[in-house]
Parts: structure tokens; sequence; C-alpha cells
């Protein structure tokens, strides 16, 4: 054990703070993983870290630190999943808008992870294992073959240590990631294998500023000009969906038409390793921008193909504030 790993078994609540502190972003983003809601993520480090510490005399010392707590943190996540069997398990057609708890994750706290110290260049979170479309297909797998997944081809975890993580056997474990994989083959799209990219591309970037261009000239036909014939539109906490570039339209009617609510201003920002745009709204006789929507963007081939809309209460995990100065 290090100096601070035996302060904080000897009972030192400071040390131990520290000591479990620094892995604190990247248990947030295994618990995202888990259960695909910001918020929720954040309720489970907390019992995480608490529970740690209470059970600290348990630690043998034996496995490395980061493991045990991954592996207290995925028990705080099934016995979450267990207490919210009341939500619907999406089916393979479902859109983000039936997966009512789905939240977006900034990518700003995203690049606060630190890679590992004898992988100074390694992709801590590639954009496959937290896009929205993987986290919408996670959570229709059983929680524990969500779990093994995650360890095996997320975390590059091996059989062994999948299984402890678990408590199960090695047969068992494999046999939840064979299983996983399956499931997951046949609900994620097959291009996204192609993707390479950890954070929006050069072409995501300049499909997003003309996204906002369209917004804050109210142009219809510019934001229509950038749109797939097969664009999906979804609302996580509103239960709304809408596909197809037909079904769409009354959305640019609504937005950008004479009975708008309103004019735009929009801030570029990203979630999720997408590009995204922070949209606010100055009403007829009001000064100020105010905050009303973050839209997170799905680009492929220079078109936006899906578009996944949530509240203004994201805003501060964006640092984005709540209004815009009249001047914006």
């Amino acid at each position: 054990m290090t100096t601070l790993e035996e302060a904080a078994f000897a009972g030192d609540e400071s040390a131990f703070a520290d000591l479990a502190g620094q892995h604190r972003r990247e248990l947030h983003v295994h618990c995202y993983r888990m259960l695909a809601s910001f918020d929720d993520a954040e309720d489970a480090v907390q019992e995480t870290l608490l529970r740690a510490w209470r059970s600290r005399d348990q630690y043998d010392g034996r496995t490395f630190f980061r493991a045990w707590l991954y592996r207290i943190a995925t028990n705080v996540c099934l016995d979450l999943t267990r207490q919210r069997n009341r939500r619907p398990v999406p089916a393979a057609t479902d859109s983000p808008g039936e997966l009512v708890w789905l939240q977006p994750y900034p990518d700003r706290l995203l690049d606060e992870i630190a890679p590992p110290a004898d992988q100074p260049d390694a992709v801590v979170v590639d954009r496959e294992t937290i896009e929205l479309t993987f986290l919408i297909a996670l959570q229709a797998l059983p929680a524990r073959q969500r779990a093994a997944l995650i360890a095996r081809d997320v975390l590059g975890w091996s059989a062994a240590d999948t299984a402890t993580l678990l408590d199960t056997s090695v047969a068992a474990a494999n046999s939840a990631v064979q299983r996983a994989r399956a499931t997951m083959q046949q609900r994620l799209p097959v291009h996204r294998a192609d993707w390479s990219a950890p954070r929006p591309t050069a072409e995501e970037r300049e499909v997003l500023a003309r996204f906002i261009d369209a917004h804050e000239r109210c142009d219809a036909e510019a934001a229509i000009a950038i749109a797939g014939e097969e664009l999906r539109v979804s609302m996580p906490p509103d239960r709304l969906s809408f596909t197809g570039l037909r079904a769409c339209l009354p959305l640019f009617e609504r937005a950008f038409g004479p009975d708008r609510d309103g004019d735009w201003r929009l801030v570029p920002t990203s979630a999720n390793r997408l590009p995204a745009a922070a949209s606010y709204l100055k009403r007829p006789g009001d000064s100020i921008w105010r905050a009303f929507k973050l839209d997170v963007l799905w680009v492929d081939h220079g078109k936006v193909v899906e578009i996944t809309t949530f509240g203004a209460s994201r805003f501060p995990g964006f640092g984005l504030p709540d209004q815009l100065s009249p001047d914006r």
C-alpha cells in the first residue's frame, strides 16, 4: 500500500476522501453507462464512496483499490436498477424518447478523466462507449449482462476480473458477455464500428455551425438542407419522437415560422462526444435570451440524421448560463 492508502485504511477520513476522489469522475462515467442518467450516476457515486468508507476494513489490499471501488459501484448500480424496475425496458424499435431518464454527459467533464499512468496517450472515454445510441442499447440488457459487457468490452477487464466483479464464476461471466454482445450487435448501427474520432470531427463542427446559423436566422430551408431524409427527433423527458424528414417539418415550422415563440441564439458545445447546441429563446416583448433547450446531433455524411433534445435543466453541467446578455 502507498502512504495515502495506509492512512486511508487506518481510519483517516480525509486521506480516504483524497484517495477515492482520484477515481470519482471515472466512477461517475461507469455509473452513467450503467444507468444512462447523469443525476442517477451522481447519486450512485455518492453511495459508492459512502459504502467504500464504511466497508474499508474489508479491503485486503490484494486487489487494486480502483478495481475494489468499481465492484462497489457496480453493486450500487445493480441495486438502483432493481429499485427502478418500474421503468420499462426499451424494445428494439424504441427511440431515445422512450428512455425518459436518459440525460446527456458534458464533454468538458469527460475531458477531466486522466489516462492511465502507463498509457499517457490513451483515449480514456471512447466515443463508441459513451454515445447516446450505445447507452440506449445498453439499457435493453439485463443489469448483470450490462455490467459484464462494460467490464469486458469497455473497461477491458479479463474474464476472471469480470467474474470477481459480479461475484460469479468465469463461465457465468463469459456467458453473460456473449449474450450481451449478441443483443448489442442487433441493436447498434453497422457504421458505428467505423467511428474513430474521440470527439466531434471537423465535418460535424461545420454542420453544427450551419445548424446554429439556420436557427439564428430562422431559416427553415437552411435547416432542412442539412437534414437527412430519415431524420429522427427525440425528446426523452417528454416521450416525444418524430421519424422521417416529412414528420419533422411541423417542428421546423414551429421553430422558424411566423407563429414561432420568439428568436434564437445558440451556443456550440458537445455532449457524449457528439456536437451539440444550447438554444436560448427571446420571446416577443422580452430583452433577454433565456435558456430553452439542448440539442445533441448525430451527423452522418454531412447530414443531421438524429437530434436528441433535452431541457434547459442540463445547462449547469455544461457550464452554460441561464440567460445571454442582449448584445450577445
